[in-house]
């Protein structure tokens, strides 16, 4: 069993052309270009990147949302496009998605019950008493009582909200989990009870993250090692103690020096 989860090997995503000012096509945009990554068992990548770098369009071909327009992406060794298009199970049993708005990403409708019932039924076939026990099990493991299982996602706040948005991710069982701004709508108390959280449940169930963040504080906190993204393209990478103390690129340097805690911390 290799010791890398995920890699990613020259992985480009164009979208189409982009208009003019005179409403004129312009030239496709390159979001992601040529990224080559990985993130090894039980360890966290933070990639981090102003607005418009790439990161997001990242994260969802990491889980098979968007196919690459070119590149390899794997998981454990398997084609992560390849089973996005043959087996969505599969994909869906290996890796998960934390999106960014807590409450908008979750079912308005639906209880938190039925939220978390589903991947139960449609990937692991646990039968009524087993999806009940296992609910309990999951609110508990995010911090949440049992009794909230019958509420609808409005009655929660937005850390609450976003506590049930990973104990769904973790429903399924993954190894690997992509965070996609998972803190940013957050007030910064309410961001770091849910960053000890994910650290503890890395620890307990010995997950792995990508985690995508445009702060710089956040991912300090949480990474093993950072990607630094810039244009589409990874400019610096390293182990999170060689990135905040001697970055090596401008576009590094820049992002720290924007941030004044950061910047004490890396002179």
């Amino acid at each position: 069993m290799s010791s890398t989860l995920l890699s990613t090997s020259e992985v480009v995503r164009v979208y189409g052309r982009r208009l003019s000012l005179l409403g004129q096509g312009g030239k496709p945009v390159r979001a992601v270009d040529g990224v080559s990554i990985g993130v090894a068992r039980g360890r966290t990548l933070g990639i981090v990147g102003e607005s418009g770098s790439g990161k997001t369009t990242l994260a969802r071909m990491m889980v098979g949302l968007l196919p690459p327009t070119a590149g390899s992406i794997e998981i454990d060794g398997r084609s992560v496009p390849e089973l996005a298009l043959s087996d969505r199970k599969t994909l869906h049993r290996m890796v998960q998605m934390v999106f960014q708005d807590p409450v908008s990403s979750l079912n308005p409708r639906k209880t938190v019950r039925s939220i978390l019932e589903a991947p139960l039924k449609a990937l692991l076939g646990m039968g009524p008493e087993q999806r009940n026990q296992r609910i309990a099990e999951l609110l508990s493991l995010v911090s949440l009582r049992a009794e909230f299982a019958d509420r609808y996602p409005h009655e929660f706040s937005g850390g609450q909200a976003q506590r049930i948005g990973i104990a769904r991710a973790l429903a399924a069982e993954p190894e690997l989990i992509v965070l996609d701004e998972p803190v940013s709508s957050l007030d910064v108390s309410v961001q770091a009870q849910v960053l000890l959280l994910l650290s503890d449940l890395q620890r307990r169930l010995n997950l792995t993250y990508v985690f995508i963040s445009h702060d710089l504080a956040v991912v300090e906190t949480i990474s093993d090692e950072v990607a630094v993204m810039h244009l589409g393209k990874v400019v610096e990478r390293g182990l999170r103690a060689q990135i905040f103390a001697k970055p090596q690129h401008d576009y590094t340097r820049l992002l720290l020096s924007s941030i004044p805690a950061v910047r004490r911390r890396a002179q």
